[in-house]
């Protein structure tokens, strides 16, 4: 197993597959962005050998993201090898929907389980403005695509932005309820690319509840095991929020995560990395890689400090991180 000095499991592994994006996000990434060359990204087969073995040290979950992971060539074809690998319980996948139309029963029949999708307006232009692409109908018939060859539940991740898109939150309730979608909102956190993040504009868990509550009744659900989001049931369904900022769930995390080029990090935050790719490529013995990768996850830190006064923000915006 996989346990850090403070006798958290790492179960869960996060693996972006590119940091190529084919949105502009503003909160995410600049407009002008240099991708990693080709070569340095993992290959299918680097990416199998790293999950095998992660999975013979207790990872059960894997989560394949990006950048825009459906803009990787073959995905499906990754996620039915994956599907293989002794020890795996789950894969899931985050997407921005884009691609998802076309993609959805390919996906589906190699095996990934569960689909989140970002989207972060109900209003054509204003999407468009935060993702500097006209394609809001697009991902809508991509996510009513992956309804129809059976992905249940569907998540959205929303991020709600002070003064921006925060008047959505109840339309995103109501056609999360309309179309059997579980909504989940993400407090917006220091990942940007431009690093102009502003505490002033994080609507926090409190300032959603309080929106939810002007209009309707809710409770919270009692969770059987810690989880990053915290969830809450009303008349008509159930959504969720994760409160990364004001209320971190880095006291149970159970997550770590490779990028794109083999970089592995025990944190989102996280300002060291350890070098997988090259001892793989290099040829290194298994019994090395696995010390390298437990000797990381021993020295996980406590939490990642948002709230500390000596917080430093990751050089690495999300996108080249993976969600």
């Amino acid at each position: 197993m996989l346990i850090d000095q403070f006798g958290r499991q790492a179960t869960d592994l996060r693996v972006s597959v590119t940091d190529r994006c084919n949105y502009r996000c503003v909160y995410c990434m600049p407009e002008h962005v240099q991708w990693l060359p080709k070569p340095q990204i993992l290959t299918f087969e680097e990416i199998e050998k790293l999950v095998t073995i992660f999975a013979c040290e207790g990872v059960t979950k894997l989560r394949l993201t990006g950048g825009e992971p459906l803009a990787r060539r073959d995905l499906s074809k990754l996620a039915n090898r994956l599907r293989l690998v002794p020890g795996i319980q789950e894969i899931s996948l985050t997407t921005n929907g884009y691609y998802l139309k076309e993609q959805a029963r390919s996906l589906r029949d190699a095996g990934i389980d569960r689909i989140n999708i970002s989207l972060d307006s109900l209003r054509p232009d204003r999407f468009e403005r935060i993702t500097r692409s006209n394609s809001f109908d697009r991902v809508i018939a991509g996510i009513e695509e992956a309804r129809r060859v059976g992905f249940d539940p569907i998540k959205i991740n929303c991020v709600p932005v002070r003064g921006f898109n925060d008047d959505e939150i109840l339309d995103f309730l109501t056609w999360g309820a309309e179309n059997r979608l579980q909504i989940r909102f993400i407090e917006f956190m220091p990942l940007d690319g431009d690093h102009h993040w502003k505490r002033e504009n994080v609507l926090t868990q409190s300032d959603i509840l309080a929106k939810i509550r002007e209009a309707e009744t809710f409770e919270s659900i009692s969770q059987s095991r810690p989880a990053p989001a915290k969830t809450f049931r009303k008349d008509n369904g159930e959504f969720g929020i994760i409160p990364s900022v004001t209320q971190p769930f880095c006291q149970d995390c159970s997550r770590i995560r490779i990028t794109a080029e083999g970089k592995f990090r025990t944190c989102l935050f996280a300002v060291q990395e350890t070098d997988l790719k090259g001892p793989v490529r290099s040829g290194a013995r298994e019994k090395e890689i696995v010390e390298l990768i437990r000797n990381a996850v021993y020295h996980k830190w406590a939490g990642h400090k948002i709230n500390d006064p000596d917080f430093e923000q990751p050089a690495r915006a999300m996108y080249a991180i993976g969600g």
